[in-house]
This record gives C-alpha cells, sequence and structure tokens, in this order.
C-alpha cells in the first residue's frame, strides 16, 4: 500500500476511535487504508468495532512493538531525573510507554502516512500532506512552535547547546499528528541517535510528554527535511486545529476558521475519561461537543444519548450527592 493512516488507540478511547474512523470516511475519503497501533492490549471493544470497515487492518507486529518500547526505555534510562520523578507519582517504567508505539508507523506497510492521535476528527481533505511529502520526508500543522515547554525541559542548562534558540522557536511540533514515510529512520541512525542522547542529551527531553519530547528529538537532530503548513501555507489558508479555539464556525458538520475549513480538530486537553462518560449518558459539556457526537454516532445516530439541562462543564469538579443536597437546601456555598 502506497498511502495510508496510522491511529494509535485501546479500548479507553473507543468512541474517539469510531468518532475519528466516521469522520475520516465522511471527509476524507471511505476507501482510505487504516492501520490501527494498539497502545497496550486492553483492545477487544475496538477490535470488535472495527471488523466490518474494510480499510481498517490492526498493526501486530509483536517484534516491531517490542522494538520501540525498547528503544524509548533505553533514552528514559538515559535521563538524569525522569524515572525517579515519574516513580514519585506513582507511575512504574516508563510514563505512558504506550504512547511511543506511535513510532511503529516507520516501520509499517505503508509507504507514506498520516499519524493521528485518537482525539481528533478529520475536517478534509488530506492532500496537503501527501503533495508536501513529495519534497519533504516529515509534515506537520499546528501551532506547538510557540509553546516550548511541552516538548522540551526549558530549565535544562544545555538545551540551547543541543539546538540553537532559532530552532527551538521555529522547528518544534506537537506529535499528536505528523505525516512521513515508512524508514525514515534506519537502525543505525537510530543508534547514532540514542548515544547521543545517553551521553547527556537526555537531559533536554520533556518527561511530561515524553513521546512527543523523543519524536521533536529524532526530526530535528536527525536534520530531517521537515515542514510545517502552519507556517509554510500562505496567511490566507492557514486555519487552527485546537479545540480550546472558540471562533471556529460549523456548516455541515464541518469547522471553518475565516472562511477556510479545517483540516482536523484536536481535542487536546479533554481527557478520554469525559468522552466515554458523555456517550454513558452524562450531560458533560466541552467545546465543540456536539461535534463529536454527530461523528461518534454516525452511523447509529439512534445511539446517540439525549440530555435535557444545562451540561456541566468539563473542567469543574462533579459535585457530590452531599454537595448537591446542601445546595439544594440553600446550606451549601454558591
Amino acid at each position: 500500500m502506497t498511502n495510508g493512516v496510522y491511529i494509535l488507540a485501546n479500548d479507553v478511547v473507543q468512541d474517539q476511535l469510531i468518532a475519528l474512523l466516521n469522520s475520516l470516511e465522511r471527509n476524507v475519503g471511505a476507501d482510505l487504508p487504516v492501520c490501527v497501533i494498539p497502545y497496550d492490549d486492553r483492545t477487544e471493544l475496538c477490535r470488535q468495532a472495527t471488523q466490518d470497515r474494510p480499510q481498517v487492518q490492526w498493526f501486530d507486529d509483536a517484534a516491531i512493538l517490542e522494538k520501540w518500547e525498547t528503544y524509548a526505555a533505553q533514552i528514559w534510562q538515559a535521563h538524569p531525573t525522569a524515572y525517579a520523578g515519574w516513580q514519585q507519582r506513582g507511575v512504574r517504567g516508563v510514563n505512558r510507554l504506550g504512547m511511543h508505539r506511535r513510532f511503529c508507523c516507520f516501520d509499517g506497510p505503508f509507504e507514506r502516512f498520516i499519524y493521528l492521535d485518537a482525539d481528533i476528527l478529520a475536517m478534509g481533505s488530506f492532500a496537503p500532506f501527501f503533495a508536501a511529502l513529495d519534497h519533504c520526508d516529515f509534515v506537520t500543522y499546528d501551532f506547538q512552535y510557540k509553546d516550548l515547554s511541552h516538548v522540551y525541559d526549558v530549565q535544562a542548562s544545555q538545551l540551547t547547546e543541543v539546538f540553537s534558540r532559532s530552532r527551538l522557536e521555529t522547528e518544534i511540533f506537537c506529535a499528536g499528528l505528523f505525516a512521513s514515510k515508512r524508514g525514515l529512520f534506519s537502525d543505525q541512525q537510530l543508534a547514532t541517535l540514542l548515544n547521543q542522547l545517553q551521553a547527556g542529551d537526555a537531559a533536554i527531553l520533556y518527561p511530561n510528554g515524553p513521546d512527543q519530547s523523543i519524536l521533536n528529538y529524532l526530526v530535528m537532530k536527525s536534520n530531517i527535511r521537515a515542514i510545517n503548513l502552519a507556517r509554510s501555507l500562505p496567511a490566507e489558508r492557514r486555519t487552527g486545529c485546537c479545540v480550546t479555539s472558540p471562533h471556529f464556525i460549523e456548516q455541515d458538520h464541518v469547522l471553518f476558521d475565516q472562511g477556510e475549513p479545517l483540516t482536523y480538530l484536536h481535542y487536546i486537553g479533554v481527557g478520554s475519561g469525559y468522552f466515554r462518560q458523555l456517550c454513558e449518558g452524562q450531560n458533560i459539556g466541552f467545546p465543540y461537543r456536539d461535534l463529536f457526537l454527530y461523528y461518534r454516532y454516525l452511523h447509529a445516530p439512534e445511539q446517540r444519548p439525549q440530555f435535557s439541562g444545562s451540561p456541566r462543564d468539563y473542567q469543574k469538579p462533579a459535585q457530590s450527592k452531599v454537595q448537591r443536597l446542601l445546595k439544594k437546601v440553600g446550606l451549601a456555598a454558591r
């Protein structure tokens, strides 16, 4: 297969996976090949949900899954404080180890691909990504370059020794969506990069965004031909992508940014638990909630949960039964 899409998922994000697959079918192409990379072994429900989708396959090459998990563990073992910090938080081993499995797409069935986190909805054609791959090897479309603190440890003294300030201000990206090519990193190249990390570079990595930090390092340190469409497209054609942007206009279940259709919407910052609770019938509100529900139940609208009353904002903690009772009788703080 030449072109395809990878998605990282497990049963925790089942509802999001279904919504993403439906958005791909509706807005990108019903025949676009998709390969789901298992975040971990909890995939029974997701596999059942995708078994009637002929365009979807699962990535079950145990050797490659182990290759990238081992590589990630070796990198983090070279970090001066990561393991100790994770252990204090009750994390055993590498924090969010399954997130590093996204790197399997570099060894997968597609010659050219787009990787997507499960908390995304596809809004339009992916043609610009594949077109950019004609002259680049790695393509992104986001505004992460405005916030270095979620990619590298900004307190690391050697950060600007590893990468120049100008590169740090322009080349970093979000690992939630990127386009690239199979075989981008050879085994020899990965070994060289690991040696550099073990020699001291690992200290600049950001442990709270482990996979994102590593991918940025691999791309930047290899001097790969990379492009960010958010910086290269003409200003009038660029669109946002983040769910925290309140100004998007919805037309026929597609979002527009100042007249231009979004390529994708990323529900970054909205935890998977809120999507699950919403689909279970809890009246939880978050940006572009109804758009998510439309795609989640695109092929089964009769199953879509119905709500009454005002939704509870996902950023506000739920009240306990005691608090609700006290408020009802006027004894709780309002």
